[in-house]
């Protein structure tokens, strides 16, 4: 009597409710992504690392206050982001190297990320240096390093400040010395979509097309952030914390990582490197840009676990993996 008489069974009725709950919320989800792309990327991978066992955590260095992502047990392992950055950017490694015997810390630095941003010149010898605070904080007397792009330059740094804090050292795509750049510096802190737009082609020449909407939201995220990137091409564009013919002090064995189509900083300047660190390794990644980490994350994270974990550490050598 039900269908004939007009009035659904009560199971039609909720199927035809779910299905416009859904609908609705596939509209509610399409319009956020529309207007906050990045923001519904980050939650989705803070909630992919929650499950992954990486928590969100928080260290006040003196009137600052840092954030970091933390997780796994066993070797410390300090990472460090690079220019307009945060913690997040090491999310593909993270799980890797916690299931491979490192508690992995990474941080967030004074200016990115959820950490504070202050008024001040953001320096790599002031980030080298809240690295050092950071790992006083959380007691960590010695442990392995990594840092990609500026977050090369702060650990090579901070490692020839502090040896003695430092085991095992890698780099990825770093920056620290002197070259010739082929582009504007500024391109860094982008006005509009455009800019943002070109800044994402100089970092992965191999990226796929983004769209308009999401250039505009790239170059609206990093103004919002506020002068931390500014600042930071400002202070390096002195040369006060350039590393050229210094890196030889560096002891510790140290590998560094470089994609081959680099177009933000030269694999040149990754042979500098070794060449001024003999006992490195020097391994590069072929059909990779300045994004390596992430865009040949399949092999670059167990080349580095294989890295650190290995028993004597690697003889000096250059080898280029495809």
């Amino acid at each position: 009597m039900g269908d004939s008489a007009g009035n659904p069974p009560k199971r039609r009725r909720w199927l035809r409710r779910a299905v416009l709950a859904l609908a609705f919320l596939a509209v509610c989800l399409g319009g956020l992504i529309t207007w906050r792309p990045l923001a519904v990327m980050d939650a989705a991978t803070r909630a992919w690392l929650r499950v992954m066992g990486v928590r969100s955590e928080y260290v006040r260095l003196g009137k600052y206050r840092i954030h970091y992502l933390t997780g796994g047990d066993g070797q410390p392992l300090v990472l460090v982001h690079g220019l307009g950055g945060k913690a997040e950017n090491f999310a593909r490694a993270m799980p890797v190297l916690t299931r491979s015997g490192f508690r992995v810390y990474a941080i967030d630095l004074l200016g990115f990320g959820r950490s504070d941003r202050p008024d001040v010149n953001y320096s790599i010898a002031l980030q080298a240096d809240i690295l050092r605070q950071f790992m006083d904080a959380l007691d960590l007397r010695q442990a392995d390093l990594g840092g990609w792009s500026m977050g090369g330059w702060i650990v090579l740094k901070f490692a020839l400040q502090n040896p003695e804090r430092i085991r095992r050292l890698f780099v990825a795509d770093s920056a620290g010395l002197e070259f010739k750049p082929t582009f504007d510096p500024h391109i860094f802190h982008p006005q509009n979509g455009e800019q943002a737009g070109q800044l994402m082609k100089l970092l992965s020449p191999e990226a796929r097309h983004i769209p308009q909407f999401v250039e505009n939201r790239i170059a609206a995220e990093m103004n919002r952030k506020g002068p931390a990137v500014g600042r930071a091409v400002d202070s390096m564009l002195t040369g006060t914390d350039v590393l050229n013919g210094k890196l030889g002090a560096i002891r510790q064995p140290v590998l560094i990582v470089w994609g081959k189509d680099d177009m933000l900083i030269p694999v040149s300047c990754g042979e500098e490197m070794h060449r001024e660190i003999p006992q490195s390794v020097l391994a590069i990644f072929d059909g990779c840009g300045h994004l390596a980490p992430v865009e040949c994350s399949g092999s670059v994270t167990p080349e580095v676990v294989r890295f650190l974990k290995a028993e004597p550490a690697w003889a000096p050598s250059v080898k280029e993996i495809r």
